[in-house]
């Protein structure tokens, strides 16, 4: 696993670093949240999940909706002014960055917004952005992609826009950049993919891919595959899960990382729903749905049982999830990612409700503490790990996943509460930034909006309270980046 990446780099999706600490304690008494002016003087658990006190009415959701809206247009605006064609925006500054590649941008920003741009009726927006695609995205450049990335944001954000908008170009185009992301599986001996591929040469390279570089793939591949009547693409989603599931533990768990060509295991922790392994398990259960397959579906129930039965810990009406061993079960640590908590989401549509619920009450209770959520912590000594917060979109996404199941109120009240603290520390001028450390007051900002910030956070907020009626709520499936691959309602078609 890789460190936590400053500001100034292109920020990891669903990848950040949790370290192996030790045996998983006692979890304390649960104290109060410290005073909002400043940082803890030193670590206390997570707060219990007691209701709020006479909390306040919420605005209809026609405001809310209105407010989300407003906000995403701030901060597109402020790419459009800033960074239009680029891959993201610098919004303090005003500069901007290339995710890629420096010096090469594939436009990411406008490629993750696509969808959601349509979705919130902006459709000379849409127009504009998706004739930037057509006319600038080159999937022949020459530069070596991380194949990840390239799936879930460029693929996936190809995919979306051409089912919202029905404009062939863009399937033409997410058709041409998969082939040159394909030679990362069908090169591979194992069917475990390179971690790199150049577009122009085919070359590739990085051979130690963690699980969810390995199989975030078979909901863009699966559907590509659908659209185009081209087998290859799923079946080197499918190839490179199997060459995982053959791996497993004789407790059905799974370590962290692959090597490539030899199929050992690089590691024996289990970390799941933490990063790097996250949205591995995430498209067992979306591309079984997707994709109506029973074997992904029958992956994922085996999985998730392991990592409940060996992993899951509860105490004081909180739930968490500590790595183990992989082999033999035993406790490793006690780290818990913010990019973990949309696994209350996943879990709820995976038939697992009630821990669901209790895993995202969990996320909730950090809120009294830090209404900016850190990227990690402690959760049996409630220390933050790493005080950051990059835009992270999986505590709406999850709040969005239990409220279309269940319509229960509580996901809207705290999703709202969620995004009024974004409004109110990582609002600037230009748009929407990072935050280098949100335990302090003022918090300490950044200089960056990541591109997935386009794609995710505004849209899980706004599909709440806005009764869209370009989205099927009662079909509608996104990836984990956000994107509709199904459920889009074309006006007219």
């Amino acid at each position: 696993m890789r460190p936590l990446r400053p500001s100034s780099l292109p920020l990891p999706r669903r990848r950040a670093v949790l370290g192996a600490g030790g045996v998983v304690p006692a979890l304390a008494a649960l104290a109060r949240p410290a005073a909002a002016t400043a940082a803890p003087a030193a670590p206390s658990p997570v707060p219990s999940p007691g209701r709020r006190a006479d909390p306040e009415p919420l605005p209809s959701d026609a405001a809310v909706a209105r407010e989300v809206r407003a906000e995403f247009l701030h901060s597109w605006q402020g790419y459009r002014q800033a960074a239009w064609g680029y891959d993201e925006v610098r919004p303090v500054s005003g500069g901007r960055h290339d995710f890629f590649a420096a010096g090469h941008s594939f436009g990411l920003s406008a490629v993750e917004a696509l969808d959601t741009l349509w979705v919130m009726e902006l459709d000379e927006e849409v127009a504009q952005a998706a004739d930037w695609i057509e006319a600038h995205l080159d999937p022949v450049a020459d530069v070596d992609m991380p194949v990840f990335e390239s799936v879930i944001r460029l693929v996936g954000g190809l995919l979306a826009g051409y089912l919202c908008t029905g404009r062939p170009e863009l399937l033409t185009r997410c058709r041409e950049l998969t082939d040159r992301l394909l030679p990362a599986f069908t090169a591979s001996p194992t069917g475990i993919p390179y971690t790199r591929v150049n577009l122009r040469t085919g070359a590739v390279a990085g051979t130690a891919p963690p699980l969810a570089e390995i199989g975030s793939n078979v909901a863009e591949f699966g559907l590509l595959s659908r659209l185009t009547g081209d087998s290859r693409y799923v079946d080197a989603a499918k190839r490179a899960y199997r060459a995982v599931l053959e791996r497993r533990s004789s407790l059905d768990l799974l370590g962290t990382t692959l090597h490539t060509e030899t199929g050992q295991w690089l590691d024996d922790v289990s970390c799941a729903p933490n990063p790097p392994v996250d949205s591995f398990h995430e498209y067992l259960q979306v591309g079984g749905e997707l994709l109506d397959d029973r074997e992904l579906r029958d992956w994922y129930r085996l999985l998730t049982d392991a990592v409940l039965r060996h992993q899951l810990v509860e105490q004081d009406g909180l739930s968490w999830f500590r790595q183990v061993g992989a082999q033999d079960g035993r406790p490793r640590g006690t780290n818990q990612s913010e990019l973990g908590s949309f696994y209350a989401g996943l879990l709820a549509k995976g038939g697992d409700l009630a821990t669901a619920r209790s895993y995202y009450r969990s996320w909730t209770a950090l809120l009294d503490r830090h209404p900016v959520l850190p990227e990690q912590l402690d959760f049996a000594t409630g220390e933050v790990r790493s005080a950051r917060n990059d835009l992270r979109p999986e505590y709406a996404n999850a709040a969005f996943d239990l409220w279309r199941l269940t319509g229960d109120e509580e996901y809207k009240r705290t999703a709202y509460r969620y995004f009024d603290a974004l409004r109110t520390h990582l609002r600037v001028p230009g748009g929407y930034t990072v935050a280098e450390d949100v335990t302090g007051s003022p918090m300490r900002l950044g200089d960056l909006t990541p591109g997935y910030w386009f794609a995710e956070n505004p849209k899980y907020l706004y599909l709440m309270f806005a009764a869209a009626p370009r989205f099927d709520y009662a079909r509608g499936l996104l990836s984990t980046e956000g994107k509709i691959l199904r459920g889009a309602v074309r006006p007219g078609a």
